[in-house]
């Protein structure tokens, strides 16, 4: 059995393992402002050994201050590093890689990636509460990313 984490970088961003059929998505936890590292270790450590991490690898975008740029980068560094700690190997994928794999023949926009897990994980819920009642489009490509993370695992021999 293999286990392969999903991460869809950034503060307002979603992990997801996957584990075999097992699909275990999640909002990153904040504690005040920052993530809350405590507790997405802990979540981690349950699910060990995770056999591959699979980052989105992002950038800045054009028109975006400098904070937010700032403190979307610090987020993306701590999750490397709480992954990078814990020895799960990790590796980056662009967007256009897992869409093209993943979402091939849709839109490849947001909402094909939560038509898509909805379609081939419906008891796997993307509301990111119980009164929510849109579906989280982080966790949706938290998701989409692990299973291309598993396709990449499964090829690679």
């Amino acid at each position: 059995m293999s286990r392969i984490l999903g991460v869809d970088p950034g503060k307002n961003g979603a992990m997801c393992i996957m584990a075999d059929e097992e699909v275990v998505p999640m909002l990153f936890p904040l504690a005040g402002k920052e993530l809350d590292l405590w507790t997405i270790n802990e979540f981690l450590r349950a699910w060990m050994p995770i056999d591959l991490a699979v980052f989105e690898k992002v950038g800045s975008m054009p028109k975006q201050g400098v904070a937010g740029v700032f403190t979307f980068c610090m987020a993306v560094g701590m999750m490397h590093g709480l992954v990078a700690g814990l020895g799960i190997s990790r590796q980056l994928v662009t967007p256009q890689a897992w869409k093209k794999v993943i979402l091939a023949g849709t839109t490849k926009d947001k909402d094909a990636a939560i038509a898509y897990c909805s379609r081939k994980y419906p008891g796997v819920s993307l509301l990111p509460t119980k009164l929510s009642r849109v579906p989280n489009h982080n966790m949706a490509d938290s998701i989409c990313i692990a299973e291309y993370g598993k396709w990449l695992h499964a090829n690679q021999g």
